[in-house]
Formats: C-alpha cells, structure tokens, sequence
C-alpha cells in the first residue's frame, strides 16, 4: 500500500479564524493515483486545530464566540509570564489562551477516500483553525490506500 505524504501552506490572519481547507486537500487527492484509502490531516503546530464540521458563516461566528467565552485571553494565565520563562523570542506572543484552546479541539482528522474523493458527508468540510495569527501554517497530509 502506498503512502504519498504531501504539505498545504498559508498564511493566517490576525487571532481566531476559520478556514476551510477541503479543496486543498482534494487537490492532493486528485493528484494522485490513490482511489481508495484514507488520509491523515495533521496540524503541526500548538496554537491551532481541526475539525470536521459545516462551514457557515453564522456558524463559524458561533464557535469564535464559544472559544473566546471558555478561554478568554484577558484571564491570567501562567504561560504568559514571559519573564519567568527561559530562552523565549523577543517577539514571544502571550498566547496561553490559544494553547488552551487547541487542546479542546483536535490537532488531525482521519477521512476516508472513496473513488478518489474525499467521503465527507454533505455539510461537512475540513476546517483548520488559527487560534494566535496571523502567521505562516503548515498542515501535513499523509495519504495511503489503493
């Protein structure tokens, strides 16, 4: 069984956003000779996630909301005290909060490949969130099957 391991790269904008990436890897998928199999969506970095879910605008708005109301970046958070903390950037950001949030949600997502598409169900869509940006994103996509 092969295994074909591919990358997507953007950049994000300023604090939480929501942003679909399912026709990315649907470019991938269509790239190769994988008709069926799975891929493995990794974020690779600690202040992001992913989820499957719908991608409406009203919607995204709702779950920005949630996020902020569990985890507001105004509260104290040990991590933001930079000058207890070894060997940081100069331009370190105090980002405990979107750690935090991260770890709520999931940092990789399983779909499967049928017939050389993704099998996601009508309203669902592969969703990767920024949680501290804007910065340079890197999401690791392992593809197997045959």
């Amino acid at each position: 069984m092969p295994i074909i391991n591919k990358f997507i790269e953007f950049e994000t904008k300023q604090g939480i956003d929501v942003y679909n990436i399912t026709s990315q890897i649907e470019t991938l998928i269509s790239s190769i000779s994988i008709q069926n199999g799975q891929v493995l969506v990794f974020s690779r970095h600690t202040t992001t996630a992913l989820a499957i879910n719908e991608y409406e605008e009203r919607l995204l708005e709702d779950i920005k909301v949630f996020l902020e109301k569990l985890v507001p970046a105004s509260n104290c958070y040990l991590h933001n005290d930079l000058h207890f903390r070894q060997n940081i950037p100069p331009d370190e950001p105090m980002n405990a909060h979107s750690h935090l949030m991260a770890m709520m949600l999931n940092n990789s997502e399983v779909i499967p490949i049928v017939d050389g598409k993704l099998g996601l169900g009508t309203y669902q869509s592969v969703l990767f969130f920024e949680l501290d940006g804007p910065r340079q994103r890197t999401v690791f996509c392992q593809i197997s099957g045959e």
